[in-house]
């Protein structure tokens, strides 16, 4: 698949559709074989030996960034979240950006895979594999007619909510101190979306669930808990990140836990500010192996959709992080398992191919 010494990396999450959407939508795709300013791209992966990963459609709330990134790089704060998006304004954002994602695959810059077969294959073949996912499901409707259309079309992952409500569930607001235990979880309808997606072999991401709709994801799936980019709650208290007690369900299920390399929830104080060591993402990592085991752990960059460590503005940037790894005393077989490996395991788990 790749070189021992610098094992590709698959990831578990970024939001570069969102940003080609934003810079142009169908004519900006030529910057992404080309080179952007961003933190994806082709010639930024090739460098980095970034391999690809979940790539996300998410439909925007309109936010004012300035007021956020100043909110978030105070000592404590806690943002409301947006309104709820409706099903008919949100479906035309989805296509738009799923249209995005073809286009990459026509243009040749990626392969959107639908089994671990054909990721480990595009990997081989030293081509960018991307996984169709769907971070909240504001373009889903409640009789799940969409979902079997999308899945269709390629896509084998979502998460149910992006922290704002859905007719599906809850999510966590930004809150610093904060936990995800904030009310209540998933609704009749998330119920439904979960065992559909378990019978489909969707994956279903908990990452912007709060805890409630994480219980209740473990009470109705039958598939592994995966968190495609979260941390760990005991070192950073932030309400997105995860509690032991959830670590230890996600273990007992076999499950997964991408790192997030958003700043805010790598600090001990959960600040939106970047210069942030490797070595504090290194301490994730350890917490993460510690209560999860080392197979259940990769990483869920959030690249392009987060303010993340100086050091790792662009996936070119990614050796940087292998080093961390190496000179903290992570051996090449327990390195290739967070770059690649386990996510390969958890999605043949969960999609049964």
């Amino acid at each position: 698949m790749t070189k021992v010494d610098s094992p590709v990396i698959f990831d578990g999450h970024n939001d570069v559709l969102l940003k080609l959407h934003m810079a142009g939508g169908l004519s900006a795709t030529e910057s992404f074989l080309t080179g952007r300013d961003g933190a994806i791209d082709a010639v930024s992966a090739k460098k980095g030996n970034f391999g690809g990963g979940f790539f996300a459609v998410y439909v925007p709330s309109p936010v004012d960034r300035n007021f956020k990134m100043e909110e978030m790089a105070k000592s404590a704060y806690d943002l409301p979240l947006p309104a709820p998006v409706e099903w008919c304004d949100a479906l035309p954002v989805v296509m738009a950006q799923a249209a995005i994602l073809f286009d990459l695959e026509k243009r040749g810059a990626l392969c959107i895979c639908r089994s671990v077969a054909d990721i480990r294959a595009t990997l081989d073949a030293g081509k960018m594999a991307a996984i169709f996912h769907i971070e909240g499901v504001e373009g889903i409707d409640p009789d799940l007619n969409t979902l079997e259309v999308l899945y269709q079309a390629g896509l084998r992952s979502l998460g149910p909510v992006w922290s704002r409500s859905t007719i599906f569930g809850h999510g966590v607001p930004f809150r610093y101190p904060g936990t995800p235990d904030i009310g209540d979880g998933l609704t009749e309808h998330g119920v439904r979306l979960i065992k559909r997606c378990d019978e489909m072999g969707i994956m279903v991401d908990l990452s912007h669930l709060n805890e409630a709709g994480f219980w209740d994801v473990a009470k109705y799936s039958t598939k592994p808990l995966v968190a495609t980019h979260s941390n760990a709650h005991a070192i950073c208290p932030h309400s997105r990140n995860l509690t032991d007690r959830q670590l230890a369900a996600i273990k007992e299920s076999d499950g997964m836990v991408g790192l997030n390399f958003a700043v805010a929830f790598l600090r001990d104080d959960g600040r939106m500010l970047a210069d942030v060591p490797l070595e504090q993402m290194i301490r994730h990592l350890d917490h993460l192996i510690e209560h999860v085991g080392e197979d259940r752990v990769g990483m869920g960059s959030d690249y392009d959709g987060a303010v993340v460590p100086e050091d790792l503005t662009s996936c070119a940037g990614l050796p940087k992080l292998r080093q961390a790894m190496e000179k903290h005393g992570y051996d090449k077989a327990l390195i290739a398992k967070i770059c690649h490996e386990n996510w390969l395991r958890v999605l043949k788990k969960t999609w049964g191919k």
